[in-house]
């Protein structure tokens, strides 16, 4: 920048040097290009690659029927609706979704957005306002910190997963005083499932609603693949899902009861001033959520792959957390390691996530592996058996590992 008014900004906590020197030395971890399709296997810098690092829990973004979808879309609306959903960006397939996601999660209305992230921080900013109070857990996904931060609700954070913590947090409300707890259903880097059970019964003892982020949930736990509420069998105030996960496509969306989804629907901003989902996402998350709700071997055929890498993992001596999901973590403790493993890893032909501070504390840098049910039997031994060859040449200090 030139000139005597210099922005500070927000940066980030590293150095342009520091990011030229990681590139130049082949440990910078982002914005790695793919080559063709987001499958089991993809294609980086030429090389066949067991995918461990996507979202696409049920394998969907290569089912032949739900390309065909999206292109069929595309012939009947376009490629854009070139407004919000206030104004012309509304379509007749956007509220057939919205019904058919209302009827598959058991609820009496939904509402989508284009963006998982728009979703959190739109639903939020219309629940809590400045004189409310947000309850939420310390590992909750940075698009419910953003949107809390807009609401400019007064935020108690809780210690992760434990009740004790949530009471203590509920016991700092002033009486009266609105309040909403937000939990992740299935936390995103852990891979751990919320104890719900234990959520519920102290939100209706002190009159709290309750919002489940499912978008690490929905498609992979609970009947039909609805979540993580249906999994517990309980009843919450609100869910939110994207379409990004096991729907193979882009956008989010909330669900409950028909008065709160209206007030909702008129006063979050991130719905009111974005474009709409265009067809071809829409069209491709109503197709994924018909395959999820009557073909249910996909879902278990992702369990007993995700059994199957874990146990494995475990064999070999990682440590994988309190993980109960497709997502699982290998904790390796210290950054260098942590980015060491993922190099080899990587050029190994196995891509997974290396997830550090401030994503993670600073003593549980971990390598997050997800898991699909695409993936082969043949993937996951290819997987364990580069694991177990860095292993061999960076040994993990035991000692160190075991308090994880």
């Amino acid at each position: 920048m030139t000139g005597k008014r210099t922005l500070k900004g927000n940066r980030v906590p590293f150095s342009r040097q520091l990011i030229d020197t990681a590139m130049e030395i082949g440990l910078y971890p982002y914005f790695i290009p793919i080559t063709g399709e987001q499958g089991h296997r993809v294609n980086i810098h030429g090389k066949d690659t067991v995918m461990l690092g996507s979202n696409n829990y049920l394998g969907m973004t290569e089912h032949p029927e739900i390309k065909k979808a999206a292109k069929e879309a595309i012939d009947k609306y376009g490629v854009g609706c070139t407004g919000s959903r206030y104004l012309n960006g509304t379509l007749d397939i956007h509220l057939e979704m919205e019904n058919l996601l209302a009827d598959y999660m058991g609820t009496e209305a939904a509402l989508m957005y284009s963006t998982g992230y728009q979703t959190n921080l739109g639903t939020i900013f219309a629940l809590a306002g400045k004189d409310d109070y947000v309850i939420s857990d310390q590992y909750n996904h940075a698009s419910i910190v953003d949107g809390v931060r807009m609401s400019r609700a007064k935020v108690i954070v809780y210690d992760h997963n434990s009740m004790s913590s949530l009471e203590e947090a509920m016991g700092q409300l002033p009486d009266e005083a609105g309040a909403l707890e937000i939990t992740d259903g299935v936390f995103s880097m852990e891979g751990d499932i919320a104890d719900l059970p234990n959520i519920h019964r102290l939100c209706r003892e002190n009159d709290i609603i309750i919002m489940v982020d499912d978008a690490h949930g929905i498609g992979v736990l609970g009947p039909n693949g609805t979540g993580t509420a249906a999994h517990f069998d309980l009843d919450v105030d609100i869910t939110m899902g994207t379409f990004s996960k096991s729907f193979a496509s882009m956008g989010g969306f909330i669900v409950g009861n028909e008065d709160l989804i209206f007030e909702i629907k008129h006063a979050a901003r991130s719905l009111m001033f974005s474009a709409a989902p265009t067809p071809s996402n829409v069209a491709t998350a109503m197709k994924a959520l018909e395959i999820i709700r009557d073909q249910p071997e996909h879902r278990e055929n992702l369990w007993k792959n995700a059994r199957y890498l874990k146990d494995g993992l475990n064999k070999l001596g990682f440590k994988t957390g309190s993980s109960e999901s497709p997502i699982i973590p290998v904790i390796i403790g210290e950054e260098p390691p942590t980015m060491a493993y993922w190099k080899l890893l990587l050029d190994a032909g196995v891509y997974t996530n290396p997830v550090v501070y401030p994503a993670t504390p600073k003593d549980r840098n971990l390598l997050r592996n997800s898991v699909m049910a695409t993936h082969t039997i043949d993937d996951l031994n290819f997987a364990l058996d580069r694991y177990e060859e860095v292993m061999n040449e960076i040994p993990l200090d035991d000692e160190e590992n075991d308090d994880l």
